[in-house]
């Protein structure tokens, strides 16, 4: 078998590795194509060291995302309840539904903070009352708060 050859992406491929991922394919396949598309540059020392400096950066600019969806999360929580007005009709059915954009907007007026209306989870609210919702800060970091909807 042929001997194997350490490259480091400079772009994400399918099936190899994303941007930075030291890979080894083989010499063909880096000679032939990766090589002289671009897409990835033999792993010298200097080259290494730039990738680790690049990985430890990212990881330093990750923790701290971290550490603001937490503290995030404290002040959603200690907001506890948001209100959401909606006009009623007949045996306290609302007009239309609440919305995670309207979640949102509550949101921003409570605390001042924006929310990705995207990250929130909402159950189907068609009538007056307190319901729950689950607002996504980041991928291991989750707030949840009350949602009360009352008649305008």
């Amino acid at each position: 078998m042929a001997k194997r050859v350490q490259l480091v992406l400079n772009q994400d491929i399918s099936k190899l590795g994303k941007s930075g991922d030291l890979v080894e394919v083989a010499p063909g396949y880096a000679r032939n194509y990766l090589i002289p598309q671009k897409l990835a540059t033999n792993a010298t020392p200097g080259i290494l060291k730039q990738v680790e400096r690049r990985r430890e950066q990212e990881r330093q600019r990750q923790l701290e995302l971290r550490q603001q969806a937490l503290e995030q999360k404290e002040s959603l929580e200690k907001v506890g309840s948001l209100t959401i007005a909606k006009q009623v009709g007949e045996n306290e059915a609302i007009f239309g539904t609440i919305t995670t954009q309207d979640v949102a907007d509550a949101i921003k007026a409570a605390t001042g903070q924006e929310v990705d209306r995207r990250g929130i989870t909402i159950p189907d609210i068609n009538h007056l009352g307190t319901y729950q919702a689950e607002i996504k800060l980041y991928s291991d970091v989750a707030a949840q708060v009350d949602i009360q909807v009352v008649a305008s």
